[in-house]
């Protein structure tokens, strides 16, 4: 497609998602027909036949492999939840029902190897500052209950055969629900990311990936306005609601990093009173520092492995592929094995092969 006709195709996109997106809705959660077959305490009516009930979000299930839940010190809260204050609880119930037992976590420990006390600890002062963050304006102001779509990236849009500014069909809205505003802030569609620019042979495609990122932002701030002003927020205030669930998965380093930053700009980001979470000592400070260094790298390894063999987070790649993404999986853990052996020699200090073992995001046979 020519610049103007992709222009016009992602404003025929956002004209469809405009429909709903900007809809009002009572409460959050996930759309049903007003007759599902659930107790009608977890029903909030809507008209035309339809109602707000639980929310259909991965995060609230015990659906995904190695990621159980334990209800042991809290009970599932999957919502609907009236008003922004019941929303920030369902997130931290969630992140305390992913902890297990404490005869469990020899054996279902977290990438962080921290103590099931330290994340119930992490969560607690989680809890405190997403509501406080909840009580600022500004978070108020873009957290109205809005239904957008979760997934919208190029595999998911269809065109006309004969002229594709017209948009035939969006699919993939199984994992769409109604969440405030600000959870969408950080969704970039695929169309719209910034490229890997490899050299100048790519300067034309570059131009066209601006177009579209300048175009994305412009239909997104005319059409649907309440998700472009979350998209203006400093991040601060929105990545304690984006982690809180997650820290058993991700890491309690990651999480204690967030409220870390949080709490040292506090009064930096206008917020009123005190931060609940007090900031650690400086010595302490060092030792999480680190931590972080730690995880931020492993991080940043997984994804590029993602990038490098074309496969989901978990792994998952077609069967048809899947020899050559094991052999070029291979490859690539041997070509950072000798460099991790040629920096030792080096300078002494690089990692070992087992710390890269055991940061190594995909099973190594």
């Amino acid at each position: 497609m020519s610049g103007e006709q992709q222009l016009s195709c992602i404003q025929a996109i956002f004209m469809n998602i405009q429909q709903i997106a900007t809809m009002k809705f009572p409460a959050y959660g996930s759309l049903y027909f007003a007759d599902i077959p659930i107790d009608s305490a977890f029903k909030v009516p809507l008209a035309q036949g339809f109602c707000v009930g639980p929310h259909c979000g991965t995060r609230y299930w015990d659906c995904n492999v190695g990621e159980a839940r334990y209800y042991t010190t809290t009970k599932p809260n999957r919502g609907p939840w009236s008003n922004l204050a019941a929303y920030c609880d369902g997130l931290i119930d969630t992140g305390l029902s992913r902890l297990p037992p404490v005869e469990k976590t020899i054996f279902e420990s977290a990438p962080s190897r921290d103590s099931v006390s330290t994340h119930t600890r992490l969560l607690c002062f989680g809890r405190n500052i997403i509501h406080k963050l909840a009580e600022d304006p500004r978070i108020r102001e873009t957290a109205a209950p809005t239904f957008y779509h979760a997934d919208l990236h190029k595999r998911n849009i269809f065109v006309s055969d004969n002229d594709p500014t017209i948009v035939t069909s969006l699919i993939d809205w199984q994992s769409s629900s109604i969440d405030p505003a600000f959870e969408y802030a950080d969704e970039t569609p695929d169309f719209a990311a910034p490229t890997l620019k490899l050299s100048l042979d790519d300067r034309p495609a570059d131009i066209d990936a601006e177009l579209c990122r300048e175009g994305f932002n412009a239909c997104l701030q005319a059409l649907i306005p309440r998700v472009f002003a979350a998209r203006a927020l400093d991040d601060n205030m929105l990545r304690p609601f984006r982690y809180c669930h997650r820290t058993w998965r991700d890491s309690a380093v990651a999480f204690r990093q967030e409220l870390i930053e949080i709490s040292s700009r506090w009064k930096e980001l206008g917020l009123l009173n005190s931060c609940p979470y007090p900031l650690p000592t400086s010595d302490e400070l060092v030792i999480y520092r680190k931590e972080y260094e730690d995880f931020v790298t492993a991080r940043d390894l997984k994804q590029r492995l993602i990038c490098l063999l074309d496969t989901t987070p978990d792994g998952w790649v077609p069967t048809q592929f899947w020899e050559t993404t094991k052999s070029a999986h291979k490859e690539a853990f041997d070509e950072i094995v000798h460099a991790v052996r040629d920096a030792k020699i080096t300078d002494g200090q690089s990692m070992s092969e087992e710390e890269l073992k055991k940061m190594w995001p995909f099973d190594i046979e």
